[in-house]
Order: structure tokens, then C-alpha cells, then sequence
């Protein structure tokens, strides 16, 4: 009975793990609508336990709903491939937000456009439907005991060895067979009392899982399992796909495209010497890294968060960086790496910095997203040497996101940066769709180039791979005479054009770079209310007991519905809170995680051990603790000692945990229909969820009042549930 309980937990988190790897993977964009496959997956896990008591078993459908999940992404991806125009993301021609990928294209009114909101209400029920089977064992193991608290740790050390087992396979960058097998192993294991022609009815779908689950079969090529990205690597182009998008080519040194080598030309032929020490975030494959070397760096540190790409640069870009004594590789997370040291550069550059991805399944921030704030910029300058200069570029797609940025180096450097554009243009409007333009920033000490370019007001840049590109190209009025026109490249000083409303800054607190404005966007409203829609049709069958009245405590199911609506965005804000300290990686997540886990451990044996008869304290400390957290701003603890800053930080994170962990608790052991409290409590985790998106509009440091407002809430359940409960029913299941 406690192994089964200990083993569905961990397959039912192992299960809802891998879906949030492999399905926005292979459906282009849905990894950018937050939590689209965390809050399908809570779903199917609360409406699984609230079936605990029907007759029909769910898990024997999970394989087949797995097999049609995975055809119909893999037919997704076929399909764009086949026909880029097919699936729209929120008008990217004009966007609220703007999504990396998305292909411009000017379609008449007679075109056929699937919204992506449709796509993910699609895969939203899909996922739902899957993960009901583990969720309707789940609930039958935790009717089974009879000591709910026991129950409930069992299920916490459950779901504890399942992230360490799923980190273990990111650690080891094992493909998805490997996840979607250990998932078929856990539910052959709980259908192995059927017969055996059953069972053998089981085997095909099974099967089709385990052939679906990599994809490399489909695309015809192989691939490799980052602990972030599906990277598929084309070694005869020396491309880079990751998530079904272009990420990197290798370029050698002869390549034609200038911006890896932009920032030492115009330094070169401005009269400035060589950066002798620099600093490259984004290093990804090594260009950016080559070029630091060709044109006289003597030290290079080289950040790069994936080590798949960076260990395909060092086996097989043309140059062979990586291989060079002078080059420092730190498999990092930029804003982590910045913050945690002192040396200083003379060049710091952001490197095409755009990781395709959300930083976790939990907010809508990406792992680069506190490298573009207030407060990062400001980190790029204290590392800077005095005279130093910070280099960023990359296809920004929009005006207004250019003015943002510039924003951001105005606050950090008290001065604006230089602005280039490829193609090269005179002026920039904030509102401008810059289609295929390439932007750079040049900030600090930039001098010498702004008053090459005063003399001469355009630098030609030679693009021939036929011709000597360690001669000077240099500032010119015009391209030298006698070469084609097509050999060279225009480079002219661009004057940016805020409009009357500059962006707001993004900040620690608002990391929302590619959000033009503080707002939840149209399609994520949409998306939000297609899941909704969804979730209630789907819990609404079982909501109706099947079985004569209880005598459980009302109001104990609305309370443990907005219990578990906080705790989300307690959860959410522990995690977003710790990348911002400790930086973006997946092992930072899965620590945090694991943490939050453990705070839930710590909590049900305080429990267990004090016996509380009342949650007032417990209520008031919970929600002081939230309070104080979201009036302490997140940046608080950066710079502190490690150790100090370590503490601290969690006190201040995990406390809450603590306090809402021991009030569930409680409230858990007084449930006559634990499968029901806990389906209870999980749908008000995907409600959690979806109240994330405010952070879009109130930042995450106010988050957490939204966090105070749903414990407030689930205090009139309690004071239905339990005002005037004899202290005796604590613990135990209450009396018939």
C-alpha cells in the first residue's frame, strides 16, 4: 500500500516532467505560453483523483492518449515545415509580445490561420487526458490510508525521488525513450494484475510511445537532448537547430557576415588598441569567440548556459576556439556569472542572446530575461575596466524594444549608446516592425567610434570571403571604387526615435523585455480562457459524489482549493525569485524545486510532531511571512557574502512554504475523502497558474499580495471546516 502510493507519486511527477520537456519541443511556441503544459498536467491529475472512486480504470488509457499526444505534435511540426503560414502567434507583425521564431509574412484575407491559442487548447486536453490515469491511481492510494498525513509525506518523498530521477536524465542528456519508458515501465507496473491478452493489448501503444518519443525517426536525422533544448545539429551546414528553430551556424573566420567581427573592426579602425580582456555571454559555438581571439584579445571568457552547443563548438567549429589556452570556458547562466565575480574586461559582449525558451514551466520570464534589466546592465558596467566597452546585437524585431534597451544603457552608463543597424538606415522609430534588421548596441567608452564616425559619417565593411579581411576596411563616404557593390556592407550611425511614451524599463521585478508594456496580452488572455473553459468541463463530471453524503467538513474543499491556488504563486515566486540570486540553470530550478519539496517534509513532521489544534497562529504567520517577502524588493540580497546571501534569501523564500505547508496539512488530516481534497487542492494549483499571468501587469515582487488574497479566501473554508472541531480530530479522520 505505502510502495504503491510512494510509486505513483513518482510517476505521476515524472510523467508531468516529461511532457513539459517534449511537447513544446515539437510544437513550435508552445514552450512560450507559461505553464500551457504544468497546468494541463495539474488537471489530469485533479480530475484522475476526483474519479479515485469510479469503476473504470483510466491508466488503461494513457498509452493510446500518449500515442495520439505525440502524432498529432509530430503532424504539427510536419505541417509548419510543410507550410510556415498555417499557425498564427499573436499578430507578430504588430505584437503586444513578441515570440522569436515567428516568421514575418504578409498573408491575404483568404489565408488559413490556425490561432495558437486553438493549438494549445488542443494539447492542453490532450496532455489533461493523459496524466487523469496516473491521477486516478494517485487518488485510490491515498483513500487507501487511513493516516492522512502519512499518506500525504509519502506522496512528497514520491515526487521527490521523481525530480531527482528526472534531473538525473537532464544531467546525463538522455533522449526522450529513455523518459517515456521509465513512464510505460510505471504503468505496466500498476496494470499488472489484468490478464494477459489485456496486457498484450497494451504492447502496441506502448510501443508506438517509445518510437514517438525521440522524433529522430520523423525528421530523418539525428538529435541530442540538451537539459534545455531538442538540439538537432546539421554538421554539413554547421547549423544549429534547437526547438525547431535556426539558433547558430559555425561561421569561420573567411565567413561573409560581419557581426562577430563588427565590434574589433570599428575599434581597430577607429585607432583604439585591441581589447586585451573580454568577456563574451552567449558564447553558444564560438564565433563570437573566434573573432575576440583573431583580432587580438589575450584573455576570453566565454559564458555559455547549454553545454550541447558549446560542446559541438569545440569539436567542430572551423577555428577551433575552444581549444585555445586563452579561452575560459564557464557553463553558466550570464546574469549568474556577471554578479559572482569582480574582474573586469575591456569588453563585455551579448552575443545574439535570445534562448527560444521559458526559463521554467512556471512564469513567463526566459532564461535571458534578467540579462536585459535595469539592474543587469548595471552589473555589465561595475565589471567594466575603466575605458571598457559593452557590445550587444541581435534581430530585436521591434522599434520599441531597441528604445528599451537603449533605455537601459542610458540609466546604467548616464549616457546613450551607439546604435548600428544592418540593413543600414539613418533613423529608428520605437514603433517600427524591424523585419529581418540586425541591431547593435555600443555603450561605455565609445568614444573614439563616435568621433570616427563624426569624420566620416559611414563605415564599409569588406564582405568578400575572397578577399584579406585583416586589411583595413575602415570609414569612408563612400565604398571604394572598383569593388562590386555586393562586397561590401554600409555601417552608419542610427538615430533612435522614442515617441512620446518611452517603455517602461524592464527591471528585477519586471523582467518582461519583450512585453511592450505592462499588460496580460490578448493571446494569452485567449489562451487563458480556452484552459479554463477546459478545466471545467472536465472536472465537472466529477464534482457529483457517487456515494451517500459524508460527514466531511464544509467548507474543508474550498478551503483546500485556494490553499492550493497560493501555493502555486508561493512556488512560482520561490523559483523566479532564485534564478534572479543563483542564476537561470535547470539545476538551479530543479534544486529550488527539490527545496520546496523538502519545506513540505520539514512541515508534515512539525506536524506530526506538535499536533496543532488551531491554524490561527499558523494563517497569521503565513500570511505576515508573504507579506514582508513581497515588500522586500528581490534585488535585496545581491552582492551579499555567498553564505550570507544563501541564508537569507531562503528565509525569506521558504518561510511561507513552511507556515502553508503545516495549514494544508492540517486541514488534510480532518478530510473524510482524501482523493477529493487533494483533487480539490490541485485544481486550485492550475488556478494558481493561471493567476501567474498578473505578473505580466504587477511584476513579480507583487505577486505574492495575490498569493495574500487567495489564503485570505481559503480562510472562510477553514472557518467553516473546523471552527468548533474538537482538538481531537486532529490527525485522524473525523467521526461518521
Amino acid at each position: 500500500m505505502r510502495l504503491d502510493l510512494f510509486l505513483i507519486s513518482f510517476l505521476t511527477l515524472f510523467l508531468e516532467l516529461t511532457c513539459i520537456r517534449w511537447f513544446p519541443s515539437h510544437v513550435l511556441f508552445l514552450t512560450f505560453f507559461t505553464n500551457t503544459v504544468l497546468l494541463a498536467s495539474i488537471l489530469g491529475i485533479s480530475a484522475g483523483c476526483l474519479a479515485a472512486n469510479r469503476k473504470s480504470n483510466l491508466l488503461l488509457w494513457t498509452p493510446l492518449i500518449l500515442v495520439i499526444g505525440l502524432g498529432s505534435a509530430h503532424f504539427v511540426e510536419w505541417q509548419r515545415q510543410a507550410s510556415q503560414s498555417v499557425i498564427d502567434v499573436g499578430n507578430q507583425a504588430s505584437p503586444q509580445m513578441v515570440f522569436f521564431g515567428v516568421e514575418y509574412q504578409a498573408r491575404d484575407l483568404s489565408s488559413f490561420v490556425i490561432p495558437i491559442e486553438a493549438i494549445c487548447g488542443y494539447f492542453f486536453l490532450v496532455i489533461a487526458l493523459a496524466m487523469m490515469g496516473p491521477g486516478q491511481q494517485l487518488g485510490r492510494a491515498l483513500a487507501r490510508m487511513s493516516d492522512r498525513l502519512e499518506a500525504y509525506t509519502i506522496d512528497i518523498l514520491g515526487s521527490i525521488a521523481g525530480i531527482i530521477a528526472f534531473a538525473a536524465c537532464s544531467f546525463l542528456e538522455l533522449p526522450p525513450t529513455w523518459w517515456f519508458a521509465v513512464v510505460m515501465a510505471g504503468v505496466a507496473y500498476f496494470l499488472r494484475s489484468l490478464a494477459w491478452p489485456a496486457m498484450l493489448r497494451m504492447a502496441a501503444p506502448a510501443a508506438a510511445v517509445l518510437l514517438m518519443a525521440s522524433g529522430a525517426w520523423f525528421a530523418g536525422f539525428g538529435e541530442q537532448w540538451s537539459p534545455y533544448y531538442r538540439v538537432t545539429y546539421m554538421r554539413d551546414q554547421g547549423l544549429i537547430n534547437v526547438n525547431l528553430i535556426g539558433h547558430q551556424q559555425m561561421q569561420p573566420l573567411s565567413a561573409p557576415f560581419p557581426a562577430y567581427a563588427l565590434p574589433h573592426l570599428l575599434n581597430r579602425d577607429a585607432g583604439s588598441a585591441p581589447f586585451g580582456d573580454v568577456l563574451i555571454i552567449g558564447a553558444g559555438s564560438g564565433n563570437d569567440v573566434s573573432r575576440a581571439l583573431a583580432w587580438g584579445a589575450e584573455r576570453v571568457d566565454a559564458v555559455e548556459i547549454d553545454p550541447v552547443i558549446q560542446r559541438i563548438g569545440k569539436q567542430d567549429h572551423p577555428n577551433r576556439p575552444y581549444d585555445d589556452p586563452r579561452v575560459t570556458v564557464h557553463l553558466n547562466d550570464g546574469r549568474n556569472f556577471l554578479k559572482s565575480g569582480d574582474k573586469q574586461y575591456d569588453l563585455i559582449i551579448y552575443a545574439l542572446v535570445d534562448s527560444l525558451v521559458l526559463h521554467s514551466s512556471y512564469s513567463n520570464i526566459r532564461l535571458e530575461s534578467y540579462l536585459f534589466t535595469k539592474q543587469a546592465v548595471s552589473d555589465v558596467r561595475r565589471r567594466l575596466k575603466p575605458g571598457g566597452v559593452f557590445v550587444m546585437y541581435n534581430y530585436f524585431r521591434q522599434g520599441w524594444i531597441v528604445s528599451r534597451l537603449q533605455n537601459s544603457v542610458r540609466a546604467a552608463f548616464g549616457a546613450d549608446a551607439l546604435i548600428l543597424n544592418l540593413p543600414s538606415r539613418d533613423t529608428l522609430d520605437a514603433d517600427e516592425n524591424l523585419e529581418n534588421s540586425f541591431t547593435m548596441f555600443i555603450a561605455g567608452n565609445h568614444t573614439a567610434i563616435g568621433n570616427a564616425f563624426a569624420r566620416r559619417p559611414a563605415y564599409w565593411l569588406n564582405t568578400s570571403a575572397a578577399l584579406d579581411w585583416n586589411a583595413p576596411n575602415g570609414f569612408r563616404d563612400e565604398a571604394p571604387p572598383g569593388a562590386g557593390a555586393s562586397e561590401w556592407q554600409q555601417f552608419r550611425l542610427t538615430t533612435l526615435r522614442a515617441g512620446n511614451e518611452p517603455p517602461r524599463l524592464a527591471t528585477d521585478d519586471w523582467p518582461m523585455l519583450y512585453l511592450r508594456e505592462p499588460m496580460i496580452p490578448g493571446v494569452s488572455l485567449r489562451g487563458a480562457a480556452i484552459m479554463a473553459v477546459l478545466a471545467i468541463l472536465l472536472l465537472a463530471p466529477f464534482m457529483r459524489r457517487t456515494t451517500a453524503p459524508s460527514t466531511q467538513p464544509a467548507g474543508l474543499l474550498l478551503q483546500m482549493f485556494f490553499l492550493g491556488a497560493g501555493f502555486m504563486l508561493i512556488e512560482t515566486k520561490a523559483v523566479v525569485h532564485m534564478a534572479l540570486l543563483f542564476g537561470g540553470t535547470w539545476i538551479v530550478n530543479s534544486v529550488v524545486i527539490f527545496a520546496v519539496l523538502v519545506m513540505i517534509l520539514i512541515a508534515n513532521l512539525f506536524v506530526a510532531i506538535v499536533r496543532p489544534a488551531r491554524l490561527a497562529f499558523y494563517y497569521a504567520a503565513l500570511l505576515a511571512s508573504l507579506i514582508v517577502s513581497a515588500l522586500v524588493p528581490m534585488d535585496t540580497f545581491l552582492g551579499m557574502d555567498r553564505t550570507a546571501q544563501i541564508a537569507a534569501a531562503s528565509v525569506l523564500a521558504f518561510t511561507p512554504i513552511f507556515f502553508a505547508g503545516v495549514v494544508f496539512a492540517v486541514s488534510f488530516t480532518r478530510a473524510v475523502e482524501p482523493d477529493r481534497a487533494f483533487g480539490a487542492n490541485i485544481a486550485g494549483a492550475m488556478f494558481g497558474g493561471l493567476a501567474e499571468y498578473s505578473s505580466m501587469l504587477l511584476g513579480f515582487q507583487y505577486l505574492l499580495f495575490v498569493a495574500v488574497a487567495l489564503y485570505v479566501i481559503s480562510i472562510f473554508g477553514y472557518q467553516k471546516a473546523v471552527i468548533g472541531m474538537p482538538a481531537s480530530h486532529i490527525g485522524q479522520e473525523p467521526a461518521a
